[in-house]
């Protein structure tokens, strides 16, 4: 008998048969060592989340350092995902993609 992709099939007697394969659950299937496999971690925490609103809120004077170098003064209006909007005296507000960030940090903390 030919192997077939259809469901139903004659075995050559005459009489259909249903074929079938059984299921195989491989992402279900416990590893070798006897643990059970750890589930990925979450993509967002709320600690972004939260460090940005408490800034948002106070309107705290930020420093946001680019990647190449460049200083950006002001403070954050608002966040996305991709990108922070930042306000500034006397000088356009910015709107930045994070990944343009190398680092930010509090006005009041930096060394003179």
């Amino acid at each position: 008998m030919a192997y077939s992709n259809r469901p139903y099939g004659d075995d050559g007697n005459g009489v259909v048969r249903k074929f079938f394969r059984p299921m195989t659950n491989d992402y279900r299937r416990m590893p070798k060592n006897g643990r059970s496999i750890k589930p990925a971690p979450p993509e967002m925490t709320n600690a972004e989340s939260f460090y940005y609103l408490k800034q948002m809120n106070t309107k705290t004077p930020m420093v946001v350092v680019m990647t190449d170098g460049e200083e950006i003064r002001g403070w954050i209006e608002w966040y996305d995902k991709s990108c922070l909007k930042v306000n500034r005296e006397g000088a356009p507000n910015l709107l930045i993609q994070k990944h343009c960030i190398k680092y930010l940090f509090k006005q009041e903390e930096e060394s003179v």
